[in-house]
């Protein structure tokens, strides 16, 4: 008895000193440094207006047309000698030259400028293995893993690696496949981008490898009204 004793006393300060070899192990295990701040450069998307933006449009060649407009739910602002002319989608730029080219037919050089004043309300859906899936309104400039954060975090039967994003900050509809692993965590997310209003940050399951499934599966079928209706017609918004 008193063997086993000792011999217990023995292995349990082993088990402890194991601990403690761990535990210093752990403390001089490098630590993974945070993601950093979400830079931006010459190739980040121009912004594209969207229904409730304001805009500012100065014709200096004719002061008595210059407006704020706001651009309504079918996204067209109003404008004189114009009427209804298509703002949404298009970038401050994009939306210039086709003032100019409008206004050419009634002006004899129409000089003007495009300055975006207020932007209506951003909103992302974030779904699939997520904590809360639902619409978000972005609080600023954000990527996917921060949408998913907004979200309550992922699930543990999330996909990390494979999380989908569909966006149309080009115009045209996209899906871009984006590493949210913690690997990706420790190089600080090199393929984050942006996003944009609207976009959709899916998080599967499991690997989706066909886009044409997950448009039929978790756009058409998944989404709230208002998304899976700016999807399925947004092609359509330019007439």
């Amino acid at each position: 008895m008193r063997n086993a004793i000792a011999m217990m006393a023995v292995l349990i300060a082993a088990g402890f000193a194991g601990c403690a070899s761990f535990a210093r192990a752990e403390d001089q295990a490098p630590v993974a440094a945070p993601p950093p701040a979400m830079t931006y450069s010459d190739e980040t998307p121009a912004y594209r207006f969207y229904p409730g933006d304001e805009i500012e449009i100065a014709v200096f060649s004719a002061p008595e047309l210059t407006r704020t407009v706001t651009v309504g739910p079918d996204g067209r602002v109003a404008l004189p000698l114009l009427g209804a002319v298509r703002a949404a989608d298009l970038s401050a730029d994009e939306l210039h030259d086709s003032l100019v080219a409008l206004y050419a037919a009634h002006l004899r050089m129409p000089e003007l400028t495009v300055t975006p004043r207020s932007y209506g309300s951003r909103q992302i859906f974030v779904g699939g293995e997520v904590a809360r899936p639902g619409i978000y309104e972005m609080p600023a400039n954000i990527d996917a893993f921060q949408a998913v954060a907004l979200a309550g975090g992922f699930l543990p039967s999330a996909r990390r690696a494979d999380v989908l994003v569909l966006s149309r900050a080009s115009g045209q509809s996209s899906v871009a496949e984006i590493d949210l692993s913690p690997r990706a965590m420790r190089q600080g997310f090199p393929n984050a981008q942006p996003l944009q209003r609207y976009d959709v940050v899916f998080v599967p399951r499991s690997r989706i490898s066909q886009v044409n499934l997950f448009m039929q599966q978790y756009v058409r079928e998944a989404l709230p009204v208002q998304f899976s209706f700016y999807y399925d017609l947004a092609g359509d918004r330019n007439n």
